[in-house]
Order: C-alpha cells, then sequence, then structure tokens
C-alpha cells in the first residue's frame, strides 16, 4: 500500500490507519495482536490511539488499549520503527476524572499524559501526539451549535503549544495534531506556530463518514489552504452504514450479538444512536445495494477516495471486519452514485453531526 506525506511532515503514512479503541474492551490482547499483525502483513503502518481508551471509557480500562499496543511493540522487534505511531492527550474530564483531574488541560496535564503513555507504549517517542478534544467549548460530541456562555478555557492555546513544543524538542514526540476541531481551532494553532516558531499541528482528527458531513462545511477549506491533513474517524458511523442495523435496529432482542451499538447504552445515547441517524444510514445502505455494492463498500470508499481526506481510521473487533474494511480499498464510485449520495445528504443533512 502506498503512502503519503502527512501534512507539513515528514511522516508517511497509509490512506488506511488502524484505530484500537476497541481493544481492551471488545477486543482482547491476543486477539487484538493478531489484527495488529494482519494490518502489518497486508500494508498498513499507521495506528492510531489514545490515553483514554480502550471505548466505551471506564476508569478500569484507561490506558488499556497503550499498554496492548505497547506489549504488541515489545514482542516484535523491528516493528516500532516501520510504524507510525499516533496518540492523543485528553482535554478537560467531560465527566472522566480518571482521565483528567482538573476541567482544565495545563501544560503540566500535557506533559504528565505524554510521558505515561510513552511507558505505556513502550517506546521513546511518540510521531504524532493529538489533543483529543479542544481545551476550550467547542460544538462537538453531538453538541450542534457554538454558545459562548459554555466557555470554560483556563489554558490559552499558546501554552498547550509551549509544551508540546517542549516534547517535541525533548524528543519525546515528532509531530503534533488535533482531533474534533473547529475551523477557528485548527487555524489559531497554525497562526501562532507560525508568529511564534512553535511547532505546526500536521492533522485533524475528526468525524467523517455519509451521516456526518460537517468536515466539508469550512474546515476543509481551511485544512486545505494551511495543509493539514484530515485524519476520518468513524467512516462507518459506528457501524450505522454497514447494514448490520438496518433490520433489527441498534437494541432488543434481535440487534448483533456483540455489537458495539447493540452492547452499550453509552453509546446509543450519543449522536450515533439517534433515531435519525439510523434512518439516514438506512437510505445510504440500501443506494450502496442498488448500485452492487456493500454498504460497507461505498461508506469506506466514499472516505478513501476524498479529496478531502488524508487517511482513513478503521475499527474493527474481528478479522472478518478488518480484511472487509481493507478489500473496500481501491473500490471506485460512479459519478451517477457520487450524485446520488449528495442528493442524500441534502434530503437528510448530517444527523450524526
Amino acid at each position: 500500500m502506498k503512502t503519503l506525506p502527512l501534512g507539513q511532515s515528514d511522516l508517511y503514512v497509509t490512506p488506511i490507519c488502524l484505530g484500537t479503541m476497541t481493544f481492551g474492551e471488545q477486543v482482547d490482547e491476543a486477539s487484538a495482536h493478531a489484527m495488529l499483525d494482519r494490518a502489518a502483513e497486508r500494508g498498513i503502518n499507521f495506528i492510531d490511539t489514545a490515553e483514554m481508551y480502550a471505548v466505551p471509557a471506564r476508569a478500569e480500562t484507561f490506558g488499556a488499549t497503550e499498554a496492548i499496543l505497547g506489549n504488541w511493540f515489545a514482542s516484535r522487534p523491528g516493528l516500532r520503527a516501520k510504524t507510525v505511531l499516533a496518540t492523543k492527550v485528553a482535554g478537560p474530564s467531560r465527566g472522566m476524572p480518571w482521565v483528567r483531574a482538573g476541567q482544565g488541560m495545563t501544560p503540566a496535564d500535557i506533559v504528565a499524559s505524554c510521558e505515561a503513555s510513552l511507558r505505556r507504549l513502550q517506546t521513546d517517542v511518540i510521531d504524532l501526539y493529538q489533543i483529543h478534544w479542544p481545551e476550550r467549548h467547542v460544538p462537538v460530541f453531538g453538541i450542534k451549535y457554538y454558545d459562548p456562555a459554555k466557555e470554560t478555557s483556563q489554558t490559552p492555546i499558546h501554552e498547550q503549544l509551549d509544551a508540546l513544543a517542549g516534547l517535541v524538542l525533548a524528543g519525546k514526540v515528532r509531530h503534533i495534531g488535533l482531533s474534533n476541531e473547529s475551523p477557528y481551532g485548527v487555524h489559531e494553532f497554525v497562526r501562532l506556530a507560525e508568529q511564534h516558531g512553535l511547532p505546526r499541528v500536521v492533522s485533524v482528527q475528526n468525524p467523517y463518514c455519509l451521516i456526518n458531513r460537517s468536515y466539508e462545511n469550512a474546515l476543509d477549506e481551511t485544512c486545505h489552504r494551511l495543509d493539514v491533513g484530515l485524519l476520518a474517524y468513524s467512516p462507518l458511523g459506528f457501524g450505522l452504514l454497514t447494514g448490520k442495523y438496518d433490520a433489527s435496529g441498534t437494541e432488543g432482542p434481535n440487534a448483533p450479538a456483540g455489537a458495539r451499538m447493540a452492547s452499550y447504552a453509552s453509546v446509543r445515547k450519543q449522536r450515533w444512536g439517534r433515531p435519525e441517524a439510523l434512518t439516514a444510514a438506512r437510505r445510504y445502505n440500501q443506494l450502496a445495494r442498488d448500485h452492487g455494492l456493500s454498504p460497507t463498500q461505498m461508506a469506506l470508499a466514499f472516505c478513501y477516495t476524498k479529496w478531502q481526506v488524508a487517511s482513513t481510521i478503521i475499527g474493527v473487533t474481528s478479522m472478518a471486519q478488518l480484511d472487509e474494511d481493507i478489500a473496500a480499498f481501491g473500490t471506485t464510485l460512479s459519478p451517477e452514485l457520487l450524485t446520488a449520495i449528495d442528493t442524500l445528504r441534502w434530503e437528510t443533512g448530517d444527523p450524526a453531526i
């Protein structure tokens, strides 16, 4: 699989990235290592994780995913040098005091989190260190509108950049990125970096899929003009765009056993669990079938082939899912199908925004 440069960095990543948030919750360590092996065998060189994983987040599994990855690297000498490893520092707590005790995200928090991630990952350096969600109030994770009355920011972006710069200078981080960011946030991080000679963000990791194309509402222009790469997460809409919930819905006795939406009420309460999201997904899934594709093929091909996307993050719970997601690479969507997809978006909007 070919590799491409990520933003203005020397990181060359494959257009498919293996996301790992299920490792340590839905996927045990032995199975996770087997999937990591398969991904490496298939040419994927890019792995994404976070200090707060596994998901759904619990105090008992905090850091578990990074530890699983660390054990994998330790047991496979030489593989770490061939892998672009990305992880994230969590933002303000969001109801998870085991992740971040205070309400802000101080420079000391950033440094301490990085040190802990390095230990769990059993590595000397993190290739891409990302802020998981903004320290300031931003309409993300299902919040549609910005509300200045909810602003609680305590650490200016400049101070966050200074802390990250210290980690780069110390050789503990190679490049930095953002996640769940807005056009303002990306632009401000780049502006301050250029003004003060600090590390420039090379990527933003945001949701991007058929039922959430909010990235295309201004953030795509920001990233294009500033040369910041998109790492598209949830390309299958937490499984809604695979078709597995079409007949049964996301809960009840007929819902697919072991599936994330069916297994966790906390997930169903999020943006992906909205009835409107499933209704829209069913229409996209049928559109795929009408054009001779599986829902998974169409949803992934939509991300794999978009000019906006630097790399698509796939999250899996089985080897069969991993193989199916990789096999979808190379699928092309006809102009007629792309027009039909845009028509559906006009009718349904972005229900999982």
